[in-house]
């Protein structure tokens, strides 16, 4: 029995002095806690990688590698660990966990990273004018300019772990697991595995987390805390967005997503704002990944991608409303949405993409459209949702399939490889870990990620938040200014909650 216990209180008490740790955490919906929530810590390998080289690390041992494709490094590291799924467990029961920054897609098509553009104009426009070579994007009022992409992370990083502490919700129970290597003196390791279990068991006991989380009054207007940087100002950010109309008038796209990066100089505890964010808004998909002076700390709604038992799937998100004040206000907001022609637009086009990308993987004739133009609500926002599933493909795997359905065309654009040209011309800086995956690849084969929103990348003195919109032909470049400071709002906040903690734990 776990009834003590509370996920929160498990990190804390075994992972959160780790160099390397996750907790991966869903809310149904945005409403229902899911039942189960995974912590993992002091990992057997890591894989980081970046422009074509990477660092595989093991035992304290770290050897370069290079390669043109980081997923066929990570399906190479993987293989070494197969396991029967057991019945009475989770389904994720181990494996690797991290994230694929946006710029990945380099590796998979041939597109330019963000800000890297071939040809990209190196000045300045003036505000509300696109400069030459369509870089409106790199415009900024004085002070607010910050060039500095995700440089001090790497593009890609996995932490594989066969190490796992489960905490059940339902039956409220804590549940250990560790893989036993087959190669070698089977019972010798079996037992270790075993006194390294019992060993978590008494650190389990052996502490109690005293620290509370005090919450302060979080005001639901919809203006954002204050910013202390930005890599585009908001005339810039009008700026891309008129080039991008003008892209889509002249019959290149029909739709693109263009983001914009929101700093805080602050130093605050990763976990901090993670318990804030859990709490302030609850989504299918909460991570908390520590990596060495770096964490990234998210709440996605959105589903990349999963493989699960042969069966992919893909949700499409796109079609976006405050939340009401009142649950008659929810209920109007809701039918107002729902009768957007533009919104509605938007959605079909990227149902569609959604099916192309599927179909890529699956076999014929297994692609399904289910639950089309669904609501879902969350704390600060609701959403457009659809699902599409189909077949893997047989030969296919976890990885072909990431591969065929990255990036997400909600925050790409359609068409996806020209947007993608067009997101490289048009913002000013690589998006590091924004619009890439989040999640897992597990040892049975299965894989779950979701799109690296509502996520934070967190350093000392640094916390960067990007937040996007989807232009249209019919765009307004203030509105869709204004979608991204609400899709901002509850990162945002979970920042203010996280410093009104530490001020009052001092």
């Amino acid at each position: 029995m776990a009834d003590l216990e509370t996920p929160i209180s498990l990190y804390d008490k075994l992972a959160s002095g780790q160099p390397f740790s996750f907790l991966l955490e869903s809310a149904e919906g945005g409403e229902t806690m899911g039942r189960y929530s995974f912590i993992g810590f002091d990992p057997e390998l890591t894989f980081s990688f970046r422009d074509g080289r990477g660092v595989i690390t093991e035992n304290g041992n770290s050897t370069p590698v290079a390669f043109t494709d980081p997923l066929e490094v990570s399906r190479r590291l993987l293989s070494r660990y197969r396991v029967a799924s057991r019945p009475g467990l989770p389904r994720f029961q181990g494996g690797a966990v991290g994230y694929l920054g946006f710029d990945c897609v380099h590796y998979f098509e041939p597109v330019p990273v963000p800000g890297k553009a071939p040809g990209k104009a190196p000045g300045k426009a003036e505000p509300g004018k696109a400069s030459s070579g369509r870089t409106g994007g790199r415009t900024s009022a004085a002070g607010d300019e910050d060039p500095r992409c995700d440089g001090e992370l790497p593009e890609g990083y996995l932490m594989f772990s066969s190490r796992l502490v489960i905490f059940d919700h339902l039956r409220h129970r804590v549940i250990l697991v560790d893989h036993v290597p087959l190669a070698g003196d089977r019972a010798a390791a079996y037992r270790g595995a075993i006194a390294q279990l019992s060993a978590l068991i008494q650190e389990m006991k052996a502490s109690r987390v005293e620290r509370t989380l005090l919450f302060p009054e979080v005001p639901r207007e919809r203006e954002a805390p204050e910013i202390g940087g930005r890599n585009m100002s908001p005339e810039a950010y009008a700026s891309a967005v008129e080039a991008a109309k003008e892209a889509i008038q002249s019959g290149e796209i029909f739709q693109v997503v263009l983001s914009q990066r929101f700093s805080v100089f602050e130093s605050l505890p990763s976990f901090s704002i993670y318990r804030a964010l859990r709490a302030l808004n609850p989504s299918p998909y909460m991570f908390h990944l520590r990596l060495e002076d770096s964490a990234i700390v998210g709440a996605s709604p959105e589903v990349l991608v999963r493989l699960d038992g042969g069966q992919v799937l893909v949700r499409p998100i796109a079609g976006t409303r405050r939340r009401g004040e009142t649950s008659s206000e929810d209920v109007a907001l809701e039918e107002d949405l729902l009768s957007d022609e533009k919104e509605l637009a938007e959605h079909r086009m990227l149902v569609d993409l959604g099916r192309n990308d599927v179909g890529r993987v699956a076999k014929i004739g297994t692609i399904s459209l289910e639950r089309l133009l669904h609501i879902e609500r969350y704390s600060h926002v609701m959403h457009i949702v659809s699902d599409v599933r189909g077949q893997v493909e047989t030969g296919k795997d976890a990885f072909d399939v990431l591969r065929a359905c990255f990036p997400a065309g909600t925050v790409s654009g359609a068409p996806k490889v020209r947007a993608m040209e067009i997101i490289a011309e048009l913002e000013p800086t690589a998006r590091g870990v924004y619009a890439g995956a989040v999640g897992y690849f597990d040892f049975t084969g299965n894989m779950d990620t979701c799109i690296a929103i509502r996520t934070l990348v967190v350093r000392p003195g640094r916390i960067d938040l990007q937040v996007g919109a989807g232009i249209v032909a019919d765009s307004n470049p203030q509105a869709e200014y204004e979608e991204c400071l609400r899709k901002a709002h509850a990162c945002l906040a979970a920042i203010e909650v996280a410093k009104a903690m530490e001020a009052s734990a001092r």
